[in-house]
């Protein structure tokens, strides 16, 4: 695993598990911090809090044993050792069987697929029905979410003038379910909240598949993480998408501008689990007993906030559709989570259930772990996993049910109410339900015609 070596050797010189024992209590968390404060453009991405700021108070030291252990690799350049990491990434995973992708979402917002799939071919890339792991020029359409291209791991595409002009976004499988199945129609009048927008990848995706028609309102509350996703925005050309440096918890649900809400997406904060390729699979899978008792803690305490955030979201009153997803492997914070959103007030108040498997993309295999609840398929929920090429994920859906489910002939009235033609023979005296029944009133006007012409002759 690279990266992995020299980051813990980092850590462990920098004594910094022992000084910040109380909050850095995870290993893999510790890592996954000082690899974006060292590694990462952005810094760290995540909220403002103490475990942030336990890593921040020692900086100065963590740069100071990172350039000793640049100096022991003979590596002078941050960028020479992230490729010198790749190389050493790349042997690794192949040699051990690895099924991890490199995603490639087609931002629709900047360019056709016709336009990407061109320009790849034009710099020797070749498009194949089944993408080979170990050709860096092949690569293949993906078979569930439109404009998803697969590419071998060992396809580099950070320099890639199609990701720096916005027209191809990278972004793991996983991450493309919650927008494709929350689905918000290319509507002008639709309005749509994604509740922790950053860095974007998400809200982006929205945007494309609206067609960039109707409104998004983005929120995220970190200030240096709004940065990125305002930053995002702008690259993607996510002009339908207006971010907000907001707690979506602060938001109030009644207020005139959300009340028309009809579509939210929430990705709220989680143990990170199934993140397992996040710049070259950094974090361990293992973890021994102590870690395991700690982390099952914190699982307790994440899930309560994200069952905050689902109750929060359910009383937006024009709500019919909420995605709930998280990039976390545990049924702590996935499963469990649904099961008591279902049964709070609001989702009772409002009639939320979950979607079922026909609109959560049913030609995914794996799906929710079963026998947590007989009423609930397990198959009503979307789960993934490395061997899926993918992050560990899970996506639920939760859609609310009208009081009144109107009938096939209701339903086909309100249609023809909007249909010109039957206006048009509903103001020759005909109406709604003549036509839904396949009866022609200009026909019963004829007979009623001649049944009194007949009856005049026989008084004359």
């Amino acid at each position: 695993m690279p990266y992995q070596p020299l980051l813990l050797s980092v850590i462990d010189a920098s004594g910094i598990l022992r000084d910040e024992k109380k909050l850095l209590r995870d290993r893999n968390l510790a890592l996954v911090l000082v690899h974006d404060l060292l590694l990462s453009k952005g810094g760290i991405q995540m909220g403002d809090g103490p475990v942030k700021q336990a890593i921040l108070k020692h900086k100065t030291r963590l740069n100071a044993e990172f350039v000793k252990e640049k100096v022991k690799r003979g590596v002078s350049k941050t960028e020479e050792l992230a490729r010198t990491a790749t190389i050493a990434y790349d042997t690794d995973e192949l040699a051990r069987g690895g099924n991890t992708r490199r995603w490639v979402r087609i931002n629709t917002m900047k360019a056709t697929e016709m336009e990407v799939l061109g320009i790849f071919a034009s710099q020797g890339f070749k498009l194949v029905d089944h993408a080979s792991s170990d050709d860096p020029y092949s690569f293949c359409k993906d078979e569930h979410i439109p404009n998803l291209l697969s590419f071998s791991p060992t396809t580099q595409l950070q320099d890639s003038s199609l990701l720096k002009d916005g027209k191809i976004i990278l972004q793991d499988k996983a991450s493309c379910f919650p927008a494709y199945v929350l689905h918000p129609p290319s509507d002008p009048r639709i309005h749509v909240i994604d509740a922790t927008a950053a860095p974007g990848n998400k809200t982006t995706h929205l945007s494309s598949i609206m067609k960039g028609r109707g409104r998004i309102t983005a929120f995220e509350r970190d200030v240096k993480r709004f940065q990125t996703l305002k930053h995002m925005l702008n690259r993607a050309g996510a002009h339908n998408v207006t971010p907000q440096n907001q707690d979506f918890l602060a938001v109030d649900p009644l207020a005139s501008e959300y009340r028309s809400v009809t579509h939210i997406l929430l990705d709220p904060s989680c143990s990170g689990s199934g993140i397992v390729n996040r710049l070259d699979y950094l974090v361990d899978s293992v973890e021994n007993e102590t870690d395991a008792v700690e982390t099952d803690e914190r699982l307790k305490r994440l899930a309560r906030f994200q069952l905050k955030m689902i109750r929060h979201a359910m009383k937006f009153p024009s709500l019919q559709r909420l995605v709930y997803s998280t990039c976390s492997i545990h049924a702590t914070e996935n499963e469990h989570v649904v099961l008591q959103a279902l049964g709070s007030e609001e989702a009772l108040d409002k009639k939320f259930r979950v979607e079922s498997r026909e609109n959560m993309i049913p030609s995914w295999p794996r799906r929710g772990l079963k026998g947590l609840d007989d009423s609930i398929p397990a198959d009503s929920f979307i789960r993934c996993l490395p061997e899926d090429g993918t992050n560990g994920f899970f996506v639920a859906c939760f859609v609310r049910n009208n009081e009144k489910q109107p009938s096939a002939l209701k339903r086909k009235a309100v249609e023809l109410e909007n249909d010109d033609e039957a206006q048009a023979d509903a103001d020759e005296g005909g109406s709604i339900q003549d036509k839904i029944e396949g009866r022609n009133p200009k026909s019963k006007k004829k007979k009623k015609r001649k049944k009194k012409h007949n009856a005049d002759l026989v008084t004359t």
